[in-house]
Formats: structure tokens, C-alpha cells, sequence
């Protein structure tokens, strides 16, 4: 006797002559529901979503145990978030969907300063530092080294009293929030530009650095067989009234993990030399520091928004340590 059948012949999966329901069904009545929503943008984005993420479910034909171990590494990585860690902007970093946001929402035209990603370690309330700072005053490993530069419009006239918020890790890999005084700020402050558009940061020599691997992200890199690396960088936002902000990073020319970067984040046009000095130059000599040194020289150059541009870049920051402030 056929399956789905009595004695008689008769169909017992429901209605006579009624056929089963499909994947196809499914998400059409999906997309059906979601086809009132009132606000377009969001419309869009979800009839999108939909359509892509059932395809997906299709295409690789998840399983129902493959499904529950996904829900089981959202929720870890939920877990693990606070105001010093994401987890999320970490899996959106390695799997490169924050540099395909990057790219389609900072279009830049010839000149400007290139962006990347804004990374997970930002964290709010750097000090304000006059030129020749020192970021790294408990770092005792590092190389000192003075990173130093303007910051430009496309015209190359300098922009005064632009201002840049920088922060890295330290020489031993870690940024403050990893380290073992967390609560405690370090290689991180703000500088402003002078009449010049010049600014002048001391610090030590950028390392490259693993990305944190004890969870859910550092899982997937491993199962795909991929490195959790990030080349040495410098993170910086520069912002001024009247210009579109950026967030970049500048990255040491000689760093081994340029082309194999685990966030995808290097872009040619950030990559610049540190030179080693064995004698210090006459502005660290000036600020205390003794050879061997390093000096790295860049220029920031912003785009021009045509109004006054609020300064608040780091708002989707601050949103992100609320968050995890409640977490």
C-alpha cells in the first residue's frame, strides 16, 4: 500500500487531491507578510534578506542540526559582547561584510584618504593630547616612534584644528580592554591639528596581532583553516567641521600579514614606511626620546561635505557601549 494512503485508496495527507507544501511556499508566504511594511528602506531590506538567506537554506540544504548549531554560536557570541568586545563586529570583519559596507557607504574621489574598518576596540573617553603626546607612556617594550603628518583638503590647503582619534595596541598584541587592567585607558588619545594642518603622536612601533580567537570567530577560523593574523596598524578617525570624517588605519609597509589581513581591512593607498633611526631625529630628541626610533609621516586628506559636519562619527560607538554596558 502506498504511503500516505488507506485501504480504500484514498488520500490521508490532507485534503483529496491537495499537494504538500514546499520550500518554495514557504518563502513566498514569508515574503507575503513581510510586503505591507510601510517604511520603504526597511521593505527593502527585508524582502532582500529573505529572499537571500531562504536560498542560502536552499542551496547548501542546512540540516535541522546544522541550523541549532548556528543558533548555538549566535548565542555565544551574544554572550561574550560588552562594552570592551564585540563579537558580532568581529564575524562581520573576517567574513568581510564590514569592508563591503565600508566600500559602498565611503565612495571617496581621487585623493581623499581611503577608509576601513572601524575594528571592535574602540573605546570612548581618550585623553586629549597637545602635540607630541605620548599614547604609549606605560609601554616599555615597544620602539618609540613619532607618527606625524597633515591633515588636508582636496585642494592640499591644511585644515586647522582637525581632529584625530587614535588608539592600538600594544607591543605585547593586546589593546587595553584585553590587557590585565582593563578599566584602564592606554595607547589611545585625541590630537588637533595647528595652524598648519600638522599633528604629531608619539608612540611605539605598531606589531601585527591575533584578532581575539578564544570564541565563536576564532572557531570558524580555525575549522576554514585560516589565520586569525592582523598586520601592524595604527587605528586612526579624523574629522573636522565641514568635512566628511574618515576611518582608517595606517599600516607598516613591511608587515608580513599585509596580503593575508584576517579582516580584509588593507587598502594600498594606507600602507606607509616606518624608518628606523639609530640616533633620535631633532624633534624626538626635543620631546626626551633616545635612539633607536621610528618616525612614519602621513597625510590625511578629507572630503569636503559643503555644511558643517557634526562631530559625531562615534555615535554607533557609543550605542555599541550602551549595549554592552547592559549586557
Amino acid at each position: 500500500m502506498p504511503d500516505g494512503q488507506n485501504t480504500h485508496g484514498q488520500n490521508t495527507n490532507g485534503r483529496d487531491g491537495a499537494r504538500s507544501t514546499t520550500e518554495d511556499d514557504i518563502t513566498a508566504a514569508v515574503l507575503a507578510r513581510f510586503a505591507a511594511t510601510p517604511e520603504p528602506r526597511l521593505k527593502q531590506i527585508m524582502l532582500a534578506l529573505i529572499k537571500h538567506l531562504h536560498a542560502f537554506v536552499k542551496e547548501v540544504e542546512l540540516t535541522e542540526a546544522e541550523w541549532f548549531q548556528a543558533i548555538e554560536i549566535l548565542t555565544e557570541a551574544g554572550k561574550m559582547c560588552s562594552d570592551k568586545r564585540q563579537e558580532f563586529i568581529l564575524f562581520s570583519d573576517t567574513l568581510g561584510v564590514s569592508m563591503v559596507v565600508d566600500l559602498l557607504g565611503h565612495r571617496k574621489p581621487e585623493g581623499a584618504t581611503e577608509s576601513t574598518v572601524f575594528g571592535p576596540f574602540h573605546r570612548l573617553g581618550s585623553p586629549d593630547l597637545p602635540p607630541g603626546g605620548n599614547i604609549a607612556h606605560r609601554d616599555t617594550v615597544g620602539v618609540p616612534t613619532l607618527v606625524s603628518g597633515r591633515v588636508l583638503d582636496l585642494d592640499g590647503k591644511p585644515i586647522v584644528g582637525a581632529l584625530l582619534d587614535v588608539w592600538q595596541t600594544q607591543s605585547n598584541g593586546l589593546y587595553d580592554s584585553q590587557d590585565e587592567h582593563p578599566d584602564e585607558l592606554h595607547m589611545r588619545g585625541k590630537f588637533r591639528t595647528d595652524a598648519e594642518g600638522r599633528y604629531l603622536i608619539r608612540t611605539v612601533r605598531p606589531v601585527n596581532y591575533p584578532i581575539p580567537s578564544d570564541g565563536p570567530v576564532g572557531a570558524m577560523l580555525k575549522a576554514t583553516g585560516r589565520h586569525p593574523m592582523r598586520p601592524a596598524h595604527i587605528h586612526f578617525v579624523v574629522m573636522a567641521d565641514g568635512y566628511e570624517p574618515v576611518t582608517t588605519h595606517i599600516f607598516d609597509r613591511t608587515d608580513p600579514y599585509l596580503e593575508s589581513d584576517a579582516v580584509f581591512a588593507v587598502k594600498e593607498s594606507l600602507i606607509c614606511d616606518f624608518v628606523r633611526h639609530e640616533a633620535p631625529t631633532a624633534e624626538a630628541a626635543r620631546l626626551g626620546i633616545a635612539g633607536p626610533m621610528f618616525t612614519a609621516n602621513f597625510d590625511f586628506v578629507l572630503k569636503p561635505t559643503g555644511v558643517a559636519a557634526r562631530i559625531d562619527v562615534l555615535d554607533a560607538q557609543r550605542r555599541l557601549a550602551a549595549l554592552g554596558a547592559r549586557a
